[in-house]
């Protein structure tokens, strides 16, 4: 058999088609050749396509991989082996590691890439972009397999070589076979064009054989891994903010904690910092997303730090990429932190903190900075190294501050941190009275609250227009929705004379607000949004929920168990031929950098994301956002808008569309029982809160009013008051 023995499509898309089973298995199980051109490489992908890498080896084939250096530490680690091995087994004639297909299918990926490596039967190349303004990353996306007989197949697209863009990215690509005569010329073209780049024969970039790449060259990609995610909290004077060295920041922390010649920070910032110390540098800085939270808590430290001699720093954050993101700042401060999580490159930080703290104690250091998630904070293992800087002088930052008043995690708020800093855009705690007043009473008054509203009118934020879109539940929605509030109802408990929903009541809540997330109503609502005039537009964010669709009649079945994201990925993706990538807890920090990159410049027109991109992810080209889905919780819809808000060139404002969801049509209300209508109540007001917080600071109130009216009367609500709800209206 050959290439031409195969059933070849003339396009792959990720969401159609398994493109591990139907394109590249098949098609490398015929090749004796493969070079890969991608801008990231990942070896997960060994792992899906084993079988016919195993059919390409024993036909004494041979890969060639073109790349960006942003490789993980672990693949630049199996690679590095690799090579030192094809050394050892030229030298001593060593025999075959890879003996029969058992051997080869049970390797794992790491130690079959190495193996490869070793054996002579996979190069790497890393390309390197040579651009005048000295930014930029190789970012092309070309495969050649060629079989015995030399027939080629080539195949460019959006896809890198990952396993998490076979499997879970909206990808395309377009394939061409050279024995075909409409194809040809463009197969040929590709080949030369690999070639003359594998031979470092092309202008404009640089090839680097991997032997020859020096770890700094790598590590100078790796902790540029979250510039595009990176907050920028405040603007810069004529001096722009200087390239960093992060394997030359020093590493003596006795060095003090200082705020960069190049960081400008706004009278409002300097005023907070300002009061934080009249409070014995202890208080809260509330201020809206985009702000300038970030840079102004590590000013504030920076101002500890000129009056304290000798300190231990320490910072909390919800997630691992705000560690990563908050850890790169730091070091333009001039200190080297330790940097603590599960998943963290230091493997060894728990031995550091606890060697580091002795040193602290004993004076041998005057700074110690740590760097964590809320989850390893609250560890038992650092809560109990932590402990022992009773009696030194330790500041205690603790960013996104609303999670830390979580029962679980405020017993970690000790009298031992003499002095503390929140950070927060949402301080408030969604129906915990006693969680945020635990906050309050532990970190002090606040020292600032910079609010949305006067963001956007001192030109911090974009000005936004705001429409909500008003969908109804369907017959089924709304029968489901129905049954889940009656189990609701009889799980309402008494605690200190509150009403309450006891475990189950709780539970019961979050699949009924699913449901309500999930009305496919508001999929009929965006076609007509798309079809109106955004199907070519770029700068897009779609919000989902992490909810099936339940419609039972309809073109989407029940049956289906569809995801809302992944139906209306497809839905772009096919329907509309629109460049979308899904944006999920899923992907690992490369790929997300990669897609935000990628959003960045144009490839990908929309985002579709749920909630990985609420709490430090800043993503300021978004000018058009969809809120499909959003509870009652304010810290949810409060920081979703903020997305939306933050500067960017040439982005003159933003436009919202919130996807109000109702129980029943408006036009249907009227004839409604009196008993039905009044069942609706909680949901419409609960939809009325959002609609009302939104509409109150956007340029164009007066439409969003008109709507608010229109839904008062509908359901009769002139005496409707957002701050005098009962409590069974705000909990069911």
């Amino acid at each position: 058999m050959s290439l031409r023995d195969i059933t070849l499509k003339s396009e792959y898309r990720t969401l159609k088609d398994d493109i591990a089973k139907d394109f590249y298995i098949p098609a490398l199980k015929q090749s004796v050749s493969y070079k890969r051109a991608v801008g990231f490489f990942s070896s997960s992908i060994l792992a899906m396509i084993t079988d016919g890498l195993y059919e390409l080896y024993q036909n004494g084939g041979y890969i060639q991989i073109l790349a960006s250096p942003r490789l993980s530490d672990e693949d630049i680690e199996a690679i590095r082996l690799g090579y030192e091995n094809r050394d050892i087994i030229i030298k001593n004639a060593v025999v075959r590691e890879l003996r029969d297909y058992e051997d080869f299918k049970t390797r794992d990926r790491l130690n079959l890439l190495a193996c490869l490596i070793a054996e002579g039967r996979l190069d790497f190349e890393i390309v390197e972009p040579m651009l005048t303004n000295g930014s930029g990353m190789y970012h092309e996306k070309v495969g050649i397999i060629t079989d015995a007989e030399g027939n080629i197949v080539a195949f460019s697209g959006s896809m890198n070589e990952s396993s998490n863009a076979v499997e879970n990215n909206y990808e395309s690509f377009d394939v061409f076979c050279s024995w075909k005569n409409a194809d040809e010329e463009r197969v040929m073209s590709k080949v030369e064009a690999f070639n003359r780049l594998w031979e470092d024969q092309e202008e404009n970039v640089k090839v680097f054989k991997f032997p020859e790449v020096k770890d700094l060259f790598i590590k100078k990609y790796q902790t540029d891994c979250y510039c595009l995610q990176k907050e920028r909290d405040c603007d810069f004077d004529e001096v722009a903010e200087p390239k960093v060295d992060y394997d030359r920041v020093a590493t003596d922390d006795n060095i003090a904690f200082v705020r960069p010649e190049w960081l400008h920070l706004y009278d409002y910032q300097l005023e907070a910092i300002d009061k934080w110390q009249n409070n014995n540098y202890c208080g809260i800085f509330d201020m809206a997303t985009g702000t300038g939270k970030t840079y102004t808590g590590l000013a504030a430290v920076a101002r500890l730090c000129e009056n304290v001699e000798k300190l231990a720093i320490i910072i909390v954050c919800p997630y691992q990429h705000l560690v990563e993101q908050w850890a790169g700042d730091v070091r333009k401060f001039g200190v080297n932190p330790i940097v603590g999580y599960s998943g963290s490159k230091n493997k060894d930080y728990k031995r550091r903190l606890a060697s580091d703290l002795f040193d602290f104690r004993m004076g041998i250091k005057k700074r110690l900075c740590f760097l964590c998630t809320n989850k390893t904070f609250s560890s038992r293992a650092i809560q109990e190294v932590l402990g022992k800087t009773r009696g030194e002088h330790v500041l205690l930052v603790v960013d996104e501050a609303h999670n830390i008043g979580a029962e679980h995690l405020r017993k970690t708020l000790s009298v031992n941190y003499e002095y503390r800093l929140a950070l927060s855009a949402t301080l408030e705690r969604y129906q915990d009275d006693d969680g945020t007043m635990a906050i309050k009473r532990f970190f002090g008054e606040k020292c600032i609250e910079y609010n949305l509203g006067r963001a956007i009118q001192e030109e911090k934020l974009t000005p936004y227009y705001y429409y909500p879109i008003v969908t109804s539940l369907s017959k089924e929605e709304y029968k489901i929705y129905q049954e889940l509030t009656k189990k609701m109802m009889s799980c309402l408990i008494k605690i200190n004379g509150k009403l309450t929903l006891n475990e189950l009541g709780k539970r019961l809540a979050i699949k009924r607000a699913r449901v309500v997330s999930g009305a496919v109503d508001k999929i009929s609502k965006l076609r007509d949004l798309i079809e109106g005039g955004y199907k070519d537009k770029n700068n897009m964010l779609v919000y989902c929920g992490a909810t099936r669709l339940v419609e039972q009649d309809g073109d989407i079945s029940i049956h289906d168990d569809i995801r809302q994201i992944d139906y209306i990925s497809r839905m772009l993706n096919i329907d509309y031929d629109m460049r979308t990538a899904q944006f999920t807890s899923k992907e690992n920090a490369e790929e997300r950098e990669l897609r935000l990159r990628a959003f960045a410049e144009g490839e990908i027109q929309a985002l579709v994301a749920i909630k990985c991109l609420d709490e430090g992810v800043n993503v300021p080209q978004i000018q058009t956002a969809f809120i499909l889905a959003s509870t009652m919780n304010p810290k949810e819809y409060i920081q979703r808008r903020g997305r939306v808000l933050r500067l960017y060139p040439g982005k003159k404002f933003a436009v919202i569309y919130d996807f109000i969801t109702l129980p029943h049509a408006v036009e249907d209300v009227p004839y409604l029982d009196a008993d039905v209508r009044a069942g609706d109540i909680s949901l419409v007001k609960r939809e009325l809160c959002r609609l009302l917080e939104f509409e109150r600071l956007a340029k164009n109130k007066h439409e969003a009013d008109e709507i608010y009216s229109e839904l008062i009367d509908a359901y009769e609500l002139y005496d409707f008051d957002v701050g005098n709800e009962s409590v069974w209206e705000e909990l069911v």
